[in-house]
């Protein structure tokens, strides 16, 4: 038996103006299937994560070349 897809989650390469992304929205209800789009805004944890994610993959090549 193959498991079931209740959801997939779409990340976007960088931070987008909402109205660019009205386009994108309305493009994705158009995939058969999907019944739902949430818009998920930047906050300060988002930034956070990705300032400690940029941090911790510049230690990691710091040690390869070290």
């Amino acid at each position: 038996m193959t498991d079931r897809i209740h959801s997939l989650q779409v990340i976007l390469a960088k931070d987008i103006r909402e109205d660019d992304a009205e386009d994108l929205v309305k493009l994705l209800m158009l995939i058969r299937n999907v019944v739902g789009v949430k818009r998920n805004v930047a906050d300060s944890v988002s930034h956070m994560a990705e300032e400690r994610a940029k941090m911790e993959l510049k230690e990691k090549l710091f040690d390869i070349v070290k």
